[in-house]
């Protein structure tokens, strides 16, 4: 089977189901958000060197897919079997971000990002994340999705932007405050 099969050159692509819709489709901006931020963890992934953060990552990898193929399914009655997304992939995340916060200092302030390419890259993974998230939110007012997709895509955002303070810490990086201008 080749990769390329043409039918997209008109400015369409299938959703699962088989229905053919613009690629600027809401549905297709939401999954294809998703796709990307998949794409942004896999770079954070490579780019640290920590195995047991990197097997948590993995896991929201394939949460990701997972959380993809849902926003793809155009039909709510649909008979496909799709893989779920579980009430325990959030609470999954919230003990992470509770095991991290419990070895950070506590936040006065809004943080600059920046300080190593592998804090940068997973404030681009949240930010993207925020995004999937904003997509997902708008998709809903439209067409119904499963709200754990929406709290999934939440608190994924809070645990990557303590990861990156973790990996702050952990490469004993400059925290930079932010300190709003006076005049």
């Amino acid at each position: 089977m080749k990769i390329y099969t043409k039918k997209g050159d008109s400015g369409t692509t299938s959703l699962l189901g088989g229905n053919r819709v613009p690629k600027h489709h809401l549905r297709i901006e939401a999954y294809g958000t998703v796709d990307e931020l998949n794409s942004h963890i896999g770079m954070v992934r490579d780019l640290n060197p920590d195995s047991a953060v990197n097997d948590i990552l993995l896991k929201v990898q394939d949460r990701l897919f997972t959380l993809g193929s849902h926003l793809a399914l155009e039909k709510e009655d649909s008979k496909m079997k799709l893989p779920e997304l579980f009430e325990s992939d959030v609470t999954f995340l919230e003990a992470e971000i509770d095991k991290m916060e419990e070895q950070l200092p506590e936040m006065r302030n809004f943080v600059l990002p920046g300080g190593h390419q592998l804090i940068s890259s997973t404030h681009i993974a949240r930010c993207v994340c925020r995004r999937a998230e904003r997509l997902s939110v708008h998709l809903s007012e439209v067409h119904r999705i499963d709200e754990l997709i929406i709290r999934y895509l939440n608190r994924l955002s809070d645990y990557l932007f303590v990861l990156s303070r973790k990996f702050t810490q952990d490469l004993n990086a400059n925290e930079i405050p932010w300190q709003p201008k006076k005049s």
